[in-house]
C-alpha cells in the first residue's frame, strides 16, 4: 500500500511538472516581465536583450507546439484589455527542422496545455494562425496566404483576434481572424520552438511593440493616449524608441546640427537632446498654441511655426531656431495657414492655406509680402515641401480620388502625380541628399482620403525621388503627428517619427549610448 501511494504521488508530480511552465522563471528583459520554458524541455531556453538596438535574441528547444500541449521558450508580459502585438522576426542560421517555429503568442496561462493563440512562422516558410480553444484541446490552424513572413502583427479587440503578416518592405496581406475567449488577463510575448528536443534554435526579434490602442469612443483632439518618439534606421528598418510620454507628442524635426529633435506638445514646442534623452521647452514667445506644422530652414537658423492659440485659425510665423518672439508671415484676415516648407535659399515658405473654403498650396516671401497660390484644383492639397535643389515642390492631393503624392515645379507649373496605388498617401519628405521621398500611408478601409487622424494602422514608406519601387520601412500604430513635417537626419540615414500607445510601462528601457 505504501508503495502504491508513493507511485501515485510520483505520477501526480510528474503530470504537474509536464503541465507547468518549466522549472524556473528568469527575470525581465526589455519590455517583458519574464521568460520561461513552457513544458518539460531537455534543453533550457533563454533570451538576450540588446538595449542599444532594442532587439531580443530568443533561444528555444522543444518537441512541438501542437496537439494538446506545447514545448517552447516564451518571453512574456501579463496584460489586460485590448492590444496590438508587433514584431520583425527571423531565425539565426539554416536550422535543423522544417517546422521550427517563431512568432507572437497570447496565452491563458504558462501551463504546457494552456489555451492560446499564436501568429507562427515555420522554418520552411509556412505562416499560420495557430490556436487551442481550451486547455488540453487539440491545436487548430488557419494558414496565411503569405509565406516566409518577416513582419507579424497580432491584435485583440474584445474576444476577436486578427493576424496580419508581410514580407519585409511589403504591405500586410489578407488578414486571418477568429473569435476566442482567453479571459481578460493574458500572457503576451515572443517565442521560439525548435521542433526537435535535442536542438536549440535562435531567432532575433526587432521592432517589438506591445501597443495599447485608443479606447472606443475616444474624442479626437480632446483626449489623447501616450506617444513614443522613435528613430528609424532607413537601411535596416530597425526603429528605436528614444523617448516616451503619456502625453501627445507630435511631428519631430531633426535639427541640422544632428543634436536635437524639435516637436510640439500641448501648444508648446520642445527641443529634445538626443545625447541626453531629455526635452526642454523652446521659447516661442506669444505663440503658445503651436500645432504640428513647424519646419526648420535648410541652413538650420530659422523655424517656421503654425500657431492657433485661443482656438483661432492657424497662423504662420518665423522665429530663430534657438527661440524668441515670432514674426507673422501669413496674411491677416485670411483662413488657416499650416506651414510645411522652406525654399533652400531661405527666401520663401510654402504652406497649406484655407482660403474661401478651399485648401491649396501657397507660397509667401519670408521677408513678408503677398501670398501666391500655386494649386487651384478643387479638393485638398496639403503638405508642400521643396526639394534640396529648390527646383520642385512635393505635396499631397485628393484630386485623383484617393490622397496621393504629387510634384510640381517651384513656380507651381507641371503638376504631376507621383504615387498611384490603393492607399491614402500623405506628407512627402525629401531626404537632404535629394535621393529619397518618405511619406505616411493610411489604409482606405480605415480613413477617408481627406483625413489624417490619430491612432490608426499606418505605414511609413519610401521611394526614389526619381520614381521607382515603393517599400514599407515601418509598420506603426499612429497617424496624426507621426511625420507631419520633415524629420530626416542631416546625413539622410535616419528619420524621427512618433508612434502611439496607452503606456503599459513607466518608461521604456532606453540606452543612452
Amino acid at each position: 500500500m505504501y508503495k502504491k501511494i508513493i507511485c501515485l504521488f510520483i505520477g501526480l508530480l510528474a503530470s504537474a511538472v509536464l503541465a507547468a511552465a518549466g522549472f524556473a522563471q528568469t527575470g525581465p528583459a526589455g519590455i517583458f516581465d519574464g521568460n520561461n520554458d513552457i513544458g518539460l524541455l531537455k534543453h533550457r531556453g533563454s533570451v538576450g536583450y540588446d538595449a542599444k538596438l532594442q532587439q531580443y535574441t530568443v533561444a528555444g528547444a522543444g518537441t512541438n507546439m501542437w496537439f494538446g500541449q506545447d514545448e517552447f521558450h516564451l518571453v512574456w508580459k501579463k496584460i489586460k484589455g485590448d492590444f496590438i502585438l508587433l514584431t520583425h522576426a527571423a531565425f539565426i542560421g539554416k536550422g535543423t527542422e522544417a517546422h521550427r517555429k517563431l512568432g507572437l503568442m497570447v496565452r491563458k496561462t504558462l501551463n504546457a496545455n494552456s489555451a492560446h493563440i499564436s501568429a507562427v512562422v515555420h522554418g520552411d516558410g509556412l505562416t499560420s494562425l495557430q490556436y487551442r480553444v481550451a486547455d488540453g484541446d487539440s491545436t487548430r490552424e488557419k494558414r496565411a496566404a503569405i509565406t516566409a513572413a518577416e513582419v507579424i502583427r497580432l491584435e485583440r479587440k474584445g474576444t476577436s483576434y486578427t493576424m496580419a503578416v508581410a514580407r519585409k518592405g511589403d504591405v500586410f496581406g489578407p488578414e486571418e481572424k477568429i473569435d476566442l475567449n482567453l479571459g481578460d488577463e493574458v500572457y503576451v510575448g515572443i517565442f521560439v520552438c525548435s521542433h526537435n528536443p535535442d536542438v536549440v534554435e535562435k531567432a532575433v526579434f526587432s521592432n517589438v511593440r506591445i501597443v495599447v490602442p485608443a479606447p472606443a469612443g475616444l474624442v479626437a483632439y480632446k483626449k489623447y493616449i501616450g506617444s513614443n518618439i522613435e528613430v528609424l534606421d532607413m537601411a535596416t528598418q530597425n526603429s528605436r524608441i528614444v523617448y516616451q510620454s503619456p502625453k501627445s507628442l507630435q511631428a519631430p524635426n531633426w535639427t541640422t546640427d544632428n543634436k536635437s529633435l524639435i516637436y510640439n506638445s500641448e501648444g508648446l514646442l520642445y527641443k529634445f537632446n538626443l545625447a541626453t534623452s531629455t526635452p526642454s521647452v523652446l521659447n516661442t514667445g506669444s505663440a503658445t498654441g503651436n500645432n504640428n506644422d513647424h519646419v526648420i530652414s535648410f541652413d538650420g537658423r530659422w523655424l517656421t511655426i503654425s500657431d492657433n492659440k485661443n482656438g483661432g485659425p492657424s497662423i504662420g510665423y518665423v522665429l530663430p531656431v534657438t527661440g524668441g518672439e515670432p514674426r507673422r508671415v501669413t496674411q491677416t484676415g485670411k483662413g488657416a495657414s499650416y506651414m510645411h516648407g522652406w525654399s533652400p535659399d531661405g527666401k520663401y515658405l510654402v504652406f497649406c492655406g484655407e482660403r474661401n473654403q478651399e485648401y491649396d498650396v501657397y507660397r509667401v516671401p519670408v521677408a513678408g509680402g503677398a501670398e501666391e497660390r500655386l494649386t487651384s484644383t478643387p479638393g485638398l492639397d496639403d503638405g508642400p515641401e521643396y526639394t534640396p535643389d529648390g527646383k520642385h515642390i512635393y505635396f499631397n492631393s485628393v484630386r485623383s480620388g484617393l490622397m496621393q503624392i504629387w510634384r510640381m515645379d517651384a513656380d507651381g507649373s507641371h503638376q504631376t502625380q507621383v504615387t498611384d496605388d490603393d492607399n491614402n498617401n500623405w506628407f512627402p519628405h525629401v531626404s537632404p541628399d535629394g535621393k529619397w521621398i518618405v511619406f505616411i500611408t493610411f489604409l482606405k478601409s480605415e480613413v477617408a482620403p481627406g483625413d489624417h487622424p490619430f491612432y490608426k494602422h499606418v505605414y511609413i514608406r519610401v521611394m526614389p525621388v526619381g520614381g521607382g519601387p515603393v517599400k514599407v520601412v515601418a509598420y506603426l500604430y499612429g497617424g496624426q503627428g507621426t511625420i507631419n513635417t520633415p524629420s530626416w537626419s542631416p546625413d539622410s540615414k535616419h528619420i524621427a517619427l512618433v508612434s502611439n500607445t496607452g503606456l503599459l510601462f513607466p518608461a521604456f528601457p532606453i540606452s543612452k549610448n
